[in-house]
């Protein structure tokens, strides 16, 4: 087979590639899983969703007026009760 003829043969493969991509119909890409939210928070997570600092935030937890849970040496604060806390402040 001569240079020219194998040329000629790979631009009609090259070619004919192309066609086929473009008339197919673009990958449908799968949507990326969501995570639950998390439902227990870490106090400096608290501390920012509250809008204060985190030694404020230890000092609640520490009189027991946001309740908390330790794993191990882990604190951690359910949602639930940041969300009480904020309640009875806007009761308050």
């Amino acid at each position: 087979m001569s240079t020219e003829s194998r040329d000629t043969e790979i631009a009609s493969v090259v070619a004919r590639l192309v066609e086929l991509i473009s008339d197919r119909p673009p990958a449908q890409v799968p949507e990326p899983r969501k995570m639950p939210e998390r439902v227990l928070l870490t106090v400096e997570e608290v501390a920012e969703r509250l809008g204060i600092g985190r030694t404020t935030t230890f000092r609640l937890v520490k009189t027991g007026e946001i309740e908390s849970v330790q794993i191990g040496r882990l604190r951690r604060i359910h949602i639930d009760a940041v969300n009480a806390y904020a309640a009875r402040l806007v009761a308050a």
